[in-house]
């Protein structure tokens, strides 16, 4: 961790403060996923077998300690090796207790969403009626978050939520991802969660909890609306959620990600 990265800055007016310079506190990150089990309707023939790194993403998360713009301090870099750079900007607060998960809506944007009649998204009703591993619904995947939560008192949340539409946020991609599937839109929000449970040095347990929401660009739309009415493609929330558990040498995996 870098504790005082330097942006130096200038006086663009008389009389303004003659330090403009900025602070910043950086965290390197690392986020690996290994895929260790799947499930797919209609059956696949080229998903990777169990056991593959399916996610690579090294990153940065970045405290803005001073002159802060729009009341943004926080903000979160990735890249991943797909060919994709992402810089999302956000809020960070503390609060007491436990924080409300909010839904996520699962369904792609661009078509019919009636889930019983449209089989178009028949693979979404599927494993709504037969939940993956008996505990996941792509429809509403915040849902095991929440309940993740049962029966855990949490003392203390501190949220970090950060967003790539943010003005001077965004995506960027490689021609490939662009043109077959490109990715619009980041957003994702932390939980760090204080829990009243305490480790062998009597201090508290952490938890750390996620939900990222990434839009997918395909297909045209085909949700019957008018010509020249809403153009755009078909976007595909590509969502990623999890619960770590701190065991005093690193995160734990404790339910499964999307």
């Amino acid at each position: 961790m870098d504790d005082k990265v330097p942006n130096r800055g200038v006086r663009l007016t008389p009389g303004t403060p003659a330090n403009t310079d900025q602070s910043i506190a950086a965290l390197d990150y690392q986020q690996s996923i290994t895929q260790i089990a799947t499930d797919d309707f209609p059956a696949s023939t080229v998903r990777p077998t169990n056991g593959s790194t399916i996610h690579h993403e090294p990153g940065l998360w970045l405290y803005l300690k001073d002159q802060i713009t729009d009341g943004l301090n926080v903000a979160r870099l990735a890249t991943i090796p797909h060919g994709d750079s992402v810089l999302a900007l956000g809020t960070s607060s503390v609060h007491d207790g436990a924080s409300c998960i909010f839904d996520i809506n699962g369904l792609p944007t661009g078509v019919d969403q009636d889930i019983e009649k449209n089989s178009y998204l028949a693979p979404y009703k599927h494993f709504k009626d037969n939940l993956f591993q008996g505990l996941f619904n792509p429809v509403s995947p915040n849902d095991l978050l929440t309940a993740a939560n049962k029966d855990v008192t949490i003392v203390k949340t501190t949220t970090l939520d950060v967003d790539s539409t943010r003005p001077a946020g965004g995506v960027v991609n490689i021609p490939f991802v662009v043109r077959q599937a490109n990715a619009t839109v980041v957003k994702s929000t932390f939980w760090i969660q204080e829990l009243a449970e305490k480790d062998k040095y009597a201090k508290p347990k952490l938890r750390l909890q996620y939900s990222q929401l990434v839009m997918l660009d395909f297909f045209p739309r085909v949700d019957g609306l008018p010509p020249g009415c809403c153009p755009g493609l078909i976007q595909w929330p590509h969502v990623s959620i999890n619960t770590h558990q701190y065991n005093g040498e690193g995160l734990r995996c404790v339910t499964p990600s999307s």
